[in-house]
């Protein structure tokens, strides 16, 4: 792998770190990173396999409540509704994942797709900050399992580049009675299982395109994603509670705005 291959995994690595656990899409930004920095990526699965690191970096911090749960499976009754409420959640997103997992990679892997989906997403994040929701549930163990699966059925909704797998399960969330910080923390919870499961399927579907180059390039993107996100997991949940989702909705109109304008010079 020459160094040029290297610095753009290294850097796209770094976007996916920074930008998977916030409501700004991960995908939507590696597939218009990716297309200006004339990078090449065999069924876009390097943006599929990084997204890994950015999980391990959600199993470091939460290793203690993660260990709690796994303690509390065979005889806490409130760790085995929990678990059972992120599985009901991740449902959704094998059956329609395994079903459209050709048509999304081949049509709605686009720029195109992926900048109006960031401007129409920023809006709606928009109005969803000025919005006074009736709020039921403040605790992450506390969501019940009909509200985990409307939340998982939201989740697929980024399935289309663009929209944001956290943005679309926090919104899903608070839309059903949780506060912010609680779908947040739920939309963490489930990206462990969602985001090994594409990981898995894409893997399996496409390791035999992958040539040495485009290992060593998900290795270095893995990594960078991992480290990446270890910053963004810790203060995450934070910042939401103190700024809502403004900024990330005005920096998903930005982008995409320059994203267009850009797609419409440079093609």
């Amino acid at each position: 792998m020459n160094t040029a291959l290297a610095l753009k995994a290294a850097l796209l690595g770094f976007i996916e770190g920074l930008t998977e656990f916030l409501p700004v899409s991960s995908t939507g930004h590696l597939i218009l990173a990716g297309h200006y920095l004339g990078f090449d990526s065999p069924g876009h699965t390097f943006e599929v396999l990084i997204q890994l690191g950015a999980i391990l970096a959600i199993l470091s911090v939460y290793f203690a409540k993660l260990l709690s749960l796994a303690k509390g499976m065979f005889s806490d009754r409130r760790s085995q509704m929990f678990i059972l409420a992120v599985l009901l959640a991740f449902l959704p997103a094998v059956v329609i994942g395994m079903a459209a997992h050709s048509f999304i990679k081949s049509v709605l892997f686009s720029p195109f797709v992926v900048c109006i989906s960031l401007i129409s997403g920023g809006l709606v994040l928009l109005v969803v900050d000025e919005t006074q929701f009736e709020t039921r549930i403040h605790d992450v163990m506390d969501i019940p399992l009909t509200t985990a699966l409307k939340i998982g059925f939201f989740q697929c909704l980024a399935m289309i580049p663009g929209v944001s797998r956290s943005g679309a399960t926090i919104v899903g969330g608070m839309l059903m009675g949780t506060d912010k910080r609680t779908a947040a923390e739920f939309s963490f919870f489930l990206a462990m299982p969602t985001m090994v499961g594409a990981f898995a399927l894409d893997l399996v579907k496409n390791y035999k395109n992958l040539s040495f180059n485009d290992a060593a390039a998900i290795g270095v993107g893995f990594v960078v994603a991992f480290i990446a996100g270890l910053f963004v997991v810790r203060g995450f949940l934070d910042f939401i509670s103190k700024h809502g989702f403004t900024p990330f909705a005005w920096w998903r109109i930005i982008v995409g705005c320059f994203g267009l304008a850009a797609y419409f010079v440079f093609g």
